[in-house]
């Protein structure tokens, strides 16, 4: 496990722990879809829409209700055959049972005692359905072979309706035209285990035909859902009066507690630190993780005083949500202590280099309505150096920026989770801005990976949210490299876990050229370019605030921290050494910061019951967008630049 390896190096290091971050809200933004059709423009890219018409015919279920549902099960998206988590294919993610992975199904009997936490006793789930949409049944209904199901998108659609349609019977209800007749059997379609669960999915789904929605799928098929305006959600359920008093979770969630242990080890106590945020310490940040392990593994190791921790864990398959620390203590999850005393971080079950079978929609929905949640209670702004992933932890010294973590990779999908948390991705300023917002189009944007099954290994062709960077305005031109990453001097890599030379959906850098087809930022430093053609753009116009070195200095250090000033710090406590990063930006270079902030310092706990002080300065800093990863700049040491206006080229 190589999270959990690398979390024993951490334990050892003072203030370097592992994060894993993850949020939503009470109320899911469903915004209209309006996604460029790349490659869709052949004879063939509206058959899938007319699969869905033609088996919403013949089984008699709303073209919409179809649809809908569909697209809460896989966004339309057929993975090439490609079998999800809990075993689901297709468009409709239809469930073969004889091959779904045990850890990834419904939660063992095992788990379920674990989750219930050690104080509670295990009480059986308000089951809606007893299975999910199955294949076989599907199989049997349609007379379409299994193995067509799998792998033929129309054919999937087609035993999706019927399954629909079956359900619709066995309630003794009518197959009738109306969406609305429809909500029992829509609710029961992805077997979901819990009522409420089951309810948010079936008013996620009428929500969507009231909006109505519009993709072009990674297949290249255009898909369309018209707006029903006429449709409503039903109203959400009361709290559940039997989930744990612990859980901070959104009402039409299901959430569980399992208890990370506060015990000493050693001279320490673990796995996490008392606080009492946000009253010592304000919760800035929202760390995203992926476990990089099955949650079986990771709720053992939760429970380990000498590892890792974090604050929830979002489960793959269903996008059931187990908290394991309260908000206003500090999880040992992001490597830097300075982040961990600011942040709230959440673990999603998967793998970096397995997107289609792990990041599914459901996950992507819980998690979003978790962020959404805590962000409103903490005041967290929705923005991308706020809400970020594990990879985007600025490294609090030199010599732990090898160390740092890249999860959850170049192929969770940004711009679609910050759809999902109201907050869409978008330009806010013309071509020709002095600041760009790294923007590619995620389902047709497929840049080289190797290493997803081997080292130096193509992986297979997959959308991402991230765009590579070079020396000069060319593709054959070396990739920027990151001195710090790499102090052997080595160059950067297409490696998926190689963030030398990348940047993601949202974040915003400084224009620093433009030539033809092609884009300078200010990155690490120095000049980064990539590719941003106007008819396939990367990055999207964007206004905001730049900082850049006072006048009269050559350059200014960079920081992996804002620390207080030496004088904040009481006699009882040992000051943090200040030590900046092996970079610096010289004069005349800009970088985009969206947050100012006051140095201060939290040490580890060091004694059971009590939180350590926070040491407050009044230092001042920006937080910087400078490499892949954030950063900070003294205030002192910058100007602070409005980009409203175009950048000479």
């Amino acid at each position: 496990m190589r999270k959990r390896a690398a979390s024993r190096v951490l334990i050892a290091l003072r203030g370097h722990r592992l994060t894993v971050c993850v949020a939503a809200s009470s109320v899911l933004a469903l915004p209209l879809l309006a996604v460029p059709s790349g490659g869709g423009d052949g004879p063939d890219d509206r058959s899938l829409q007319r699969d869905f018409r033609t088996a919403a015919e013949e089984y008699r279920v709303p073209q919409s209700v179809l649809l809908g549902v569909s697209y809460l099960q896989s966004r339309w998206d057929a993975h090439v055959g490609a079998a999800s988590v809990s075993g689901g294919y297709g468009p409709m993610h239809l469930v073969d049972g004889s091959r779904t992975p045990p850890p990834a199904s419904a939660a063992p009997p095992q788990e379920d005692r674990a989750l219930a936490g050690p104080q509670q006793a295990p009480r059986p789930a308000s089951r809606p359905s007893l299975q999910p949409a199955e294949l076989r049944r599907a199989a049997r209904l349609t007379g379409v072979p299994v193995e067509r199901l799998r792998t033929d998108p129309g054919a999937n659609v087609r035993g999706g309706a019927a399954v629909l349609a079956a359900t619709q019977r066995q309630l003794g209800k009518p197959l009738s035209a109306r969406p609305a007749d429809w909500w029992e059997a829509v609710a029961r379609f992805p077997g979901t285990t819990d009522a409420a669960t089951a309810t948010t999915y079936a008013n996620d789904v009428f929500a969507l035909i009231r909006k109505g929605a519009d993709r072009t799928t990674a297949e290249g098929q255009h898909i369309v859902l018209v707006p029903d305006p006429s449709v409503r959600p039903r109203p959400q359920s009361a709290k559940d009066p039997d989930r744990p008093k612990q859980v901070e979770c959104p009402v039409e969630l299901t959430c569980s507690w399992l208890s990370a242990p506060y015990v000493q080890f050693e001279d320490e106590y673990g796995n996490h630190d008392l606080a009492d945020r946000p009253r010592d310490e304000k919760i800035e940040y929202i760390v995203i993780h992926d476990t990089e392990a099955t949650l079986d593994s990771m709720l053992k190791t939760i429970q380990d005083p000498t590892e890792a921790s974090w604050h929830y864990s979002v489960r793959s398959s269903d996008g059931h949500i187990t908290q394991h620390i309260r908000t206003k203590d500090e999880a040992w999850h992001s490597g830097s202590q300075f982040v961990n005393a600011r942040s709230i971080g959440i673990e999603h079950e998967g793998f970096l280099t397995q997107p289609d079978a792990w990041y599914t929609e459901q996950m992507y929905r819980s998690s979003a309505r978790l962020v959404q949640y805590l962000a409103k209670k903490y005041h967290v702004p929705l923005d991308r150096q706020h809400i970020f992933g594990h990879d985007n932890v600025p490294a609090p010294t030199s010599d732990t920026i090898p160390d740092m973590h890249d999860d959850p990779g170049p192929f969770w999908d940004w711009r679609h989770y910050f759809d999902l948390l109201g907050a869409p991705l978008k330009a806010t300023a013309g071509e020709d801005s002095a600041l760009v917002t790294i923007l590619p189009d995620y389902t047709t944007y497929m840049p080289t990976f190797t290493g997803c099954t081997g080292a130096g290994v193509p992986c297979a062709p997959h959308g991402s949210s991230a765009v590579r960077l070079h020396t000069q305005p060319r593709e054959d031109a070396p990739l920027i490299q990151d001195q710090g990453r790499r102090p052997d001097g080595e160059g950067s890599t297409t490696d998926v876990n190689d963030l030398g030379s990348r940047v993601s959906a949202g974040q915003s850098y400084a224009v620093a050229g433009r030539q033809g087809d092609w884009t300078a930022i200010w990155y690490l430093g120095r000049r980064a370019w990539f590719k941003n053609a106007r008819n396939h753009p990367t990055a999207v116009g964007a206004t905001g605030q730049m900082v850049t070195p006072k006048q009269g200095l050559t350059e200014i250090p960079v920081y992996g921290r804002a620390l207080p000033e030496s004088g904040a710090y009481p006699a009882n406590i040992d000051e943090a050494t200040e030590e900046p990063l092996p970079y610096s930006i010289g004069a005349g270079q800009r970088y985009v910061s969206q947050d100012r902030l006051t140095g201060s310092y939290t040490d580890r706990s060091t004694f059971a019951y009590s939180p350590s002080p926070v040491v407050k300065g009044s230092e001042q800093y920006y937080e910087i967008q400078f490499g892949h990863r954030l950063a900070y700049v003294r205030a002192s040491d910058v100007d602070l630049v409005n980009a409203p206006g175009a950048v000479t080229k």
